[in-house]
């Protein structure tokens, strides 16, 4: 590598990183549309609630929710188009690249589909704060602040107040695709264990105290049990989970210059911003980087802010992460603490509009890299110590986060049909935990009753959604322009 001037490598077509184009500058909450709420507290007994919650039959019987059936006008591929011109341009061919893998990648990285289709779906009516996106692979691993590790939903960039049933029919039709891409069968019994995973937990949840369903949790040695194999599939994700500490982040991300750590250079995945040619100033470059963060300490509260500031930022990067999340701008930050070896790498992700929103309505928070972390707070049983939010005009909104530290996943592709089954069922449990936390869970137990009507209902949808998905991922890789749909 050329360490004098690397960025000749990335050529004139993928500078610059940060401009001040249109995509790019903050977005805000639209005003003048209802925005999308949680649902006030309702005071009445948990039989009350439950009686009300089947009561919702009548307007939405459960079976309904087995339906499916493409609607005039439904263009993936143009919605696809559509969200190429909100990334940075020269990513754009690595999120398709990503895509193409297989079904179960262009699932992943197509929720603003899903979205638009499930909008014209039937809804019980019951709210609570959902993903948007909680396919199987977004579950996984993460250390609490008393390095405890646990497992829980992993992803809310498109996290908003909305029907807990579009998270169930995500969840189920992921379980689908992703056991057909395996080989292991229809993947009908993988979506039904799921949806009857949160059924049950529900019920289990709804006549429980609401600080006591808070904050339950699924530790690691539970998932363990749950999904053990011969293999030890679940002991090797808890083991790597545990080396991926900030210390083996900088491992992975850096190389040692001068005596010194710095952030290495593997283009077009990672490079140091230094290194890169952009079409602002340096100094441009500085004052935003400084904005960044001092909006990030303002959005923290006092005691982590104070941790924080005993932290020196010794470089930023750029990193591209995930496939839905290909093309928006993503930092990390190497920090240094008390010396050289005790280092903290932070990562600094682009939030734009929830996919959930032209169905919902628009958050009731002013920035989106709010919206994105208090939905994580709301969700999730324990968050990042060091989650935080921030945005700078001509940048756009962001959200802040520990970058690898304690975190890991089971890989979906690997496992034998009795560990994927057993995985199923602890994501489905996991997502009722999730929605239990802002939503009547005595109401949607009502809703969802004791027998498999519901789950049976969602798991034909499941698999003629993933039919549907196959259909849409065929005609994407066979497009002739396929990898340069923008």
């Amino acid at each position: 590598m050329d360490s004098e001037d690397p960025s000749a490598e990335l050529g004139a077509a993928k500078v610059p990183l940060v401009s001040a184009e249109q995509q790019q500058k903050v977005r805000r909450t639209q005003r003048g549309k209802k925005p999308s709420l949680l649902a006030r507290g309702d005071f009445r007994s948990v039989d009350e609630r439950m009686a009300a919650g089947r009561a919702l039959r009548k307007r939405c019987p459960r079976s309904d929710h087995a339906l499916w059936k493409p609607f005039r006008g439904r263009e993936p591929l143009e919605q696809l188009r559509l969200t190429d011109s909100t990334r940075l341009p020269w990513l754009v061919p690595v999120r398709h690249e990503r895509m193409a893998e297989s079904s179960f990648a262009f699932l992943r990285g197509t929720p603003f589909v899903m979205a638009r289709d499930l909008s014209r779906t039937p809804v019980s009516g019951l709210r609570s704060q959902i993903c948007g996106d909680a396919h199987l692979a977004n579950f996984g691993l993460f250390g609490t602040p008393e390095r405890r590790l646990i497992f829980d939903l992993n992803d809310f960039d498109e996290t908003l107040p909305g029907p807990f049933e579009w998270d169930v029919k995500r969840l189920a039709a992921s379980c689908v695709v992703a056991a057909r891409q395996n080989g292991l069968g229809s993947g009908k019994r993988a979506a039904r264990h799921a949806v009857r995973a949160y059924r049950r937990m529900m019920r289990e949840l709804a006549p429980q105290g609401l600080l006591e369903v808070w904050s339950r949790g699924v530790d690691a040695e539970q998932l363990m049990r749950d999904c053990s194999s011969a293999d030890g599939l679940a002991q090797q994700a808890v083991e790597k989970a545990l080396r991926h500490t900030s210390a083996h982040a900088v491992e992975k991300l850096t190389e040692e210059r001068d005596g010194k750590r710095h952030l290495a250079y593997q283009p077009p995945l990672l490079f140091p911003l230094a290194s890169v040619k952009m079409g602002i100033s340096a100094a441009e470059l500085r004052r935003r980087m400084k904005r960044l963060t001092l909006g990030y300490l303002s959005s923290l509260d006092g005691a982590m802010r104070d941790l924080c500031l005993r932290y020196q930022q010794r470089e930023w990067g750029f990193k591209v992460v995930g496939v839905g999340s290909v093309g928006l701008q993503a930092y990390v930050v190497l920090c240094e603490g008390n010396g050289g070896n005790d280092p903290l790498v932070l990562q600094v992700k682009e939030a734009q509009a929830s996919v959930l929103e032209p169905h919902l309505g628009p958050s009731g928070f002013r920035s989106h890299g709010e919206r994105v972390v208090v939905g994580q707070k709301r969700m999730q049983a324990f968050s990042d110590l060091f989650l935080g939010w921030t945005e700078v005009e001509g940048m756009g909104a962001f959200y802040v986060r520990q970058l690898r530290d304690m975190k890991g996943s089971l890989d979906v592709e690997k496992m034998e049909p009795d560990v994927f089954l057993e995985y199923a069922e602890s994501c489905g449990a996991t997502l009722a935990r999730a929605h239990a936390r802002t939503g009547d869970a005595a109401a949607i137990s009502g809703y969802l009753g004791s027998g498999p009507c519901f789950e049976e209902a969602v798991a034909d949808f499941a698999c003629t959604y993933a039919d549907q998905v196959d259909e849409d991922y065929g005609r994407f890789i066979e497009t002739p322009e396929a990898g340069k749909l923008h």
